[in-house]
């Protein structure tokens, strides 16, 4: 794959992003802005935005939370909420009264509505701490087994792409003398729209980081098979694919 493939590839996702977003007017000063980006139940993502203090205020009209809530995923124990709040905090969103927001100026409005809708993408990835689905996130046991495999990693990893986002990464594992930067993407739901996203955050960065830089992406498969097209997209874009139920057989490259 050459570097200008790459770039082509980059240009149609800009053109689809751009086609397939809407803005209608709601009533006084404020706009809904309706995303291609889909929650889990095929719904576009929608935000708001209006002005406020001379800022653009942006926000989710707290669609998420309520959504988690009303589907079983409470956030009564502290953990819950630590977890809910770092996940927020790393895209540099704000809670309020259950709503996720970001103000901004005018010139950074493209970076804070990307921040946003990364924020309620992860946000709502947190239905999986729902007692009906599994009751530790896949972050953590992916941690926990780092840990016990004395994996060197840092976790919560914020890279700029060449479009100039940043994009945040589950882990990062240093160079080592066997193997070159790894970075690690946990994912508990393996959905063709979570596997779009990863594989564009993925392409955006790879130029800027170190040469021989790799991407594994660490599947939760223990709760439900992983489809064969979403590993094919992987693949195709050159991903390392790493079944947590294969992990024991795999974990030389990581550890290493």
């Amino acid at each position: 794959m050459i570097k200008n493939e790459i770039n082509d590839y980059i240009d149609q996702y800009y053109k689809w992003l751009k086609d397939n977003t809407t803005v209608d007017f709601i009533k006084d000063d404020m706009y809904e802005i309706t995303t291609p980006y889909l929650d889990r139940h095929n719904d576009c993502l929608q935000i708001y935005a209006t002005k406020c203090n001379g800022k653009i205020c942006l926000t989710d009209g707290g669609y998420v939370l309520d959504d988690l809530i009303s589907c079983g995923c409470q956030f009564e124990s502290d953990k819950r909420k630590k977890i809910l709040q770092s996940t927020v905090s790393g895209f540099g969103v704000n809670l309020r009264n259950g709503q996720l927001t970001v103000d901004c100026e005018a010139d950074s409005f493209p970076r804070k509505k990307h921040d946003l809708i990364q924020a309620m993408l992860s946000v709502g990835d947190l239905f999986y701490l729902s007692k009906s689905h599994t009751q530790n996130l896949f972050f953590d046991d992916v941690a926990t087994w780092f840990d016990e495999n004395d994996v060197r990693y840092v976790p919560h990893v914020k890279f700029s792409g060449k479009s100039g986002f940043d994009h945040m990464f589950d882990f990062s594992i240093p160079k080592s003398k066997k193997y070159p930067e790894r970075l690690v993407q946990a994912v508990t739901s393996s959905t063709k729209e979570n596997a779009t996203n990863l594989v564009f955050k993925w392409l955006d960065t790879k130029d800027v980081r170190p040469d021989a830089s790799k991407l594994y992406v660490l599947l939760n498969d223990l709760y439900k098979p992983v489809s064969g097209s979403v590993k094919e997209a992987f693949s195709n874009y050159g991903i390392n694919i790493l079944l947590w139920s294969e992990k024991e057989d795999r974990k030389e490259e990581l550890v290493s």
